[in-house]
């Protein structure tokens, strides 16, 4: 039997909407003490191995885990050779540059400036690209309120809504990079026989779980002389569907999976063009 170990965070920002999409894909079961180290899951062979997200990209590059969920942040911070699989569309951030108003851009950074940042490979890695050599100053935590303690000039930081930044008397410069959850995967465990498969299985359980959160499933009754009307306003993935309905007079049945960000246009507009008894139901998985 395949063995598999895939570390996940075990405390911060990503733990909670980690062991919620694990959940909701039917990997485990929700209700996890963040002190338990390993846990079984509903894939056999499959465990779950709970440490800090930062150390992820380490555990699945030297192998100690076949795959991992962390922040993209995380993967190019700590410069790990691992094969990013996908994107799990949470925990949405940004890598900014940020200076008290007197700075208006990088180039304000004079040589010899002092950058205060817990990211220094992905700080170092932007200014090189700019040709900037400012100082990085390492810290392991509240880079923002560096510059206020004069211990530095301006900060490479992690913000979800910059917030924090301007209570600190910062503004944003330029954004370094974005960031979200991924699922990586350790890539001598991707191209093994005997792993692969396995891993395949993960990636789609994980995926079609993601997709289905942004997908509803609409049906609607339509009269038979408004039918064509109505599957004109109706986008689909490969078509709506249409059943007969036994019912005098004649109607039919329509259904079809909608974007949810458009499920609200496409109910006026079918509704406008004569359908009606809508039901729109959530979509547990959506596997292509």
């Amino acid at each position: 039997m395949t063995q598999l170990v895939m570390s996940v965070p075990n405390k911060g920002r990503l733990y909670e909407p980690t062991m919620i999409l694990l959940a909701e894909s039917g990997i485990c079961n929700g209700g996890f003490d963040e002190r338990i180290l390993s846990i079984d899951t509903a894939i056999q062979g499959l465990t779950l191995m709970l440490v800090r997200a930062a150390d992820i990209p380490n555990f699945v590059e030297s192998g100690a885990a076949d795959l991992g969920i962390t922040g993209l942040d995380m993967v190019m911070e700590s410069g790990c050779d691992v094969a990013k699989l996908l994107d799990l569309e949470y925990g949405a951030t940004k890598v900014v540059l940020a200076a008290p108003p007197s700075f208006s851009s990088a180039k304000d950074l004079k040589e010899g400036a002092r950058v205060a940042t817990e990211l220094p490979r992905m700080a170092t890695e932007y200014f090189r690209r700019l040709g900037i050599r400012p100082r990085i100053v390492s810290v392991s935590g509240a880079a923002e309120i560096m510059p206020k303690m004069k211990v530095a000039d301006a900060v490479v930081d992690i913000v979800s809504t910059g917030t924090t930044l301007h209570m600190q008397g910062l503004k944003i410069l330029d954004v370094v990079a974005t960031s979200s959850a991924w699922l990586i995967a350790n890539k001598s465990s991707l191209n093994a026989e005997d792993k692969k498969e396995a891993i395949d299985l993960v990636k789609t359980i994980l995926g079609s779980t993601v997709t289905g959160r942004n997908k509803r499933l609409v049906m609607m009754n339509v009269p038979h002389e408004k039918l064509k009307d109505v599957v004109n306003t109706v986008p689909a993935m490969g078509g709506p569907t249409i059943a007969r309905v036994e019912s005098t007079p004649p109607m039919w049945e329509v259904y079809s999976v909608v974007d949810n960000a458009r499920i609200f246009e496409v109910i006026k507009a079918a509704k406008l063009a004569g359908a009606r008894d809508i039901l729109v139901m959530k979509i547990e998985k959506v596997i292509p």
